[in-house]
């Protein structure tokens, strides 16, 4: 069902100076801070030849990376995100078999302006999994 990784996401406190390094340090093609409000985070895309790194920041009081900061001041890796080609059939198939998907269960825009949706980490061996549809 799952299909290629898109990108591994990493939460974290500086987000100009973890950009920096993997632009500086690492030699990566790094794109452009873009704020994602309805998810509550800015983001920086990682261009790598085989997948993406998407580096999430909080944007907003209530943003559920500031949560996760607190817990991992250093930052940390947030979520897997996967495509697939039907997301409300993957959603359907996996709630069948009784993944949890969290908020209302309706795919979001994400940041690549895809549909998209979070899988409970609790049904994924502690790992947050975003599907976003191809």
């Amino acid at each position: 069902m799952i299909g290629r990784l898109n990108h591994v996401a990493i939460a974290v406190p500086d987000l100009a100076a973890a950009s920096a390094q993997y632009r500086d340090t690492l030699g990566a093609k790094v794109g452009e801070p873009q704020g994602e409000p309805d998810h509550g985070v800015t983001v920086v895309f990682i261009e790598l030849p085989n997948t993406k790194i998407e580096l999430l920041h909080p944007l907003g009081e209530n943003s559920p990376i500031t949560g996760f900061l607190e817990k991992n001041p250093w930052g940390g890796i947030h979520h897997m995100c996967f495509e697939v080609e039907d997301i409300l059939a993957a959603r359907d198939r996996l709630q069948a078999e009784g993944a949890r998907v969290l908020g209302s269960a309706e795919p979001k825009i994400g940041a690549h302006g895809k549909p998209v949706l979070f899988l409970h980490p609790k049904d994924f061996n502690g790992c947050l999994i975003e599907l976003e549809q191809l």
